[in-house]
């Protein structure tokens, strides 16, 4: 059974260097500006043959009050609620601050089992913080240098007994189930798995991008269904991308919530370039991206980078616009919103766009259904011999252009790849085909096959009159006639 860990501590004692170490990624950012973490981090850890659930936490704030500080200290102590066993971590060259003893009285208090971590403990400068730990009366702390991998064996020596306890109490609460299939019941069984598009451990990858505050952990808190990321009215809370695996009305998803992406010229901290390089990274990885777009300021020049970038990095689009519980003149809205998409993203014709609150929920539904369809035409794959009958139709409806006088001519065509649809058309002169008869096709492709918004990549290949064996004559082969060579000059000589 795997157990979950929290690394719960003050700001900039290395929770999220250890976390890095733990899940063998660079998962959370690491600055050493105290206050990077916001947002819990959950991540799949290994440490020799244990594989646990590792909690990445906010560094603990002693302000109870609703300010971001206060917020930042429920999510922590939600972690702790949650976790099996919380590592508390001290920073060793600092020694015990009086706010390590406050949070050491909530974690005794909350936590089931505590243990004791003296960060940067290498060297002789963590030894006096190493022996102030004993004061905390947490039990005996472990030595420990997240950067550099001191103390592991250690930690895992603690860890090993605790997981065999959770083992052994799992096996105990698990009820006995005896199930007993035919063979009928079992092949259905199997149909019905292999049809589902989406599982656990393979679930809909979605990334929600925007500009900062347009509310992108607000939707996401409202899917799960609970305040599990931070929110506020404060513009860039979110720094890391946080993902979340969740069942979004019977579909697995995991969903990924990015920092707010402002202008270029506007980003200068060294943690902002992070976060945003960080987000980008989520895109990369998604499936679907869903552009968030704040109903009042809609559509502005960072919108529509964002949103061109997605379409650049192949990923299905969608366009939300929240906020719409705010908005008076609902219809005449929708209106212009569908004029000014149409006009400043024509990559993304036909692309789903939807008006959603985060705040109350609604339209969440159509979101959701948005989405399947977004990720069902991003799959689509066409038929090679529909692809050759269209691309006949298209050619004589408007024909290729003749650069010189000699018209190019398009002889074959077929899809190459799906996740976006990826189309090679072989035909003669491929670098004078100009861009506007490639958009054409393109168009006509999104039209009579029904994949609107969805990327398409187009490649001209050269159909090759090349033929390796053309100049070569049907002789004897070198090898061969080597060998011949040698036979007839050992052989006599005819007189």
């Amino acid at each position: 059974m795997s157990f979950t860990l929290a690394i719960v501590g003050r700001p900039n004692v290395g929770k999220s260097t250890l976390f890095n170490r733990l899940v063998g990624r660079r998962l959370a950012l690491v600055d050493d500006q105290p206050g990077v973490t916001r947002d819990i981090r959950e991540g799949e850890a290994r440490l020799v043959d244990l594989r646990f659930t590792v909690i990445d936490t906010a560094g603990l704030e002693e302000a109870t009050d609703e300010s971001l500080q206060g917020r930042m200290r429920r999510l922590t102590e939600r972690a702790v609620d949650m976790a099996d066993v919380c590592l508390f971590m001290i920073d060793a060259r600092a020694g015990v601050l009086p706010a390590d003893q406050v949070f050491a009285e909530i974690l005794r208090k909350r936590a089931k089992h505590v243990i004791v971590a003296a960060n940067k403990s290498e060297g002789a400068a963590g030894q006096a913080g190493y022996l102030e730990a004993f004061s905390l009366g947490l039990g005996e702390p472990l030595p420990l240098s997240a950067e550099h991998g001191e103390g592991m064996p250690e930690l895992y020596s603690i860890l090993r007994p605790l997981a065999e306890g959770f083992e052994e109490r799992a096996a105990e609460e698990a009820p006995e189930v005896d199930i007993d299939l035919t063979e009928e019941e079992a092949e259905a069984g199997d149909e019905a798995g292999a049809s589902r598009t989406f599982t656990l451990t393979k679930p809909l990858q979605i990334a929600v991008v925007g500009r900062p505050n347009a509310g992108k952990s607000t939707l996401i808190n409202k899917l799960l269904g609970e305040d599990r990321l931070l929110t506020g009215p404060e513009a860039g809370i979110t720094r890391d991308a946080i993902s979340v695996t969740m069942d979004w009305a019977g579909v697995p998803v995991r969903v990924f919530d990015t920092a707010g992406m402002r202008k270029k010229a506007k980003v200068q901290e060294k943690l902002e370039k992070l976060s945003v390089a960080d987000g980008l990274r989520a895109v990369k990885f998604a499936e679907v991206v869903v552009v968030l777009l704040d109903v009042s300021i809609p559509f502005e020049q960072q919108d529509l980078r964002i949103a061109d970038l997605a379409e650049r990095e192949g990923r299905a689009v969608v366009i939300a616009v929240n906020k719409w519980d705010v908005e008076d003149d609902k219809s005449n809205k929708a209106r212009e919103l569908r004029e000014e998409f149409a006009r400043l993203l024509p990559q993304l014709r036909g692309a789903p766009l939807v008006t959603v609150s985060a705040k109350t929920g609604k339209n969440l539904d159509k979101l959701q259904e948005a989405i399947l369809q977004a990720h069902q035409v991003w799959n689509r794959r066409v038929p090679t011999s529909r692809l050759n009958s269209w691309l006949s139709a298209m050619t004589e409806a408007h024909p290729p252009p003749a650069p010189g006088g000699r018209r190019i001519k398009l002889r074959y065509m077929t899809q190459a790849k799906t996740r976006p649809p990826g189309f090679v058309v072989m035909c003669s002169h491929p670098d004078e085909l100009n861009a506007s008869y490639k958009r054409y096709l393109i168009n006509g492709l999104r039209e009579d096959f029904d994949m609107p918004g969805t990327p398409i990549r187009l490649f001209v290949r050269s159909q090759s009159d090349k033929n390796p064996f053309k100049n070569r004559t049907k002789s004897t082969p070198s090898r061969l006639r080597k060998h011949m060579g040698k036979d007839r000059a050992d052989a006599p000589k005819k007189r």
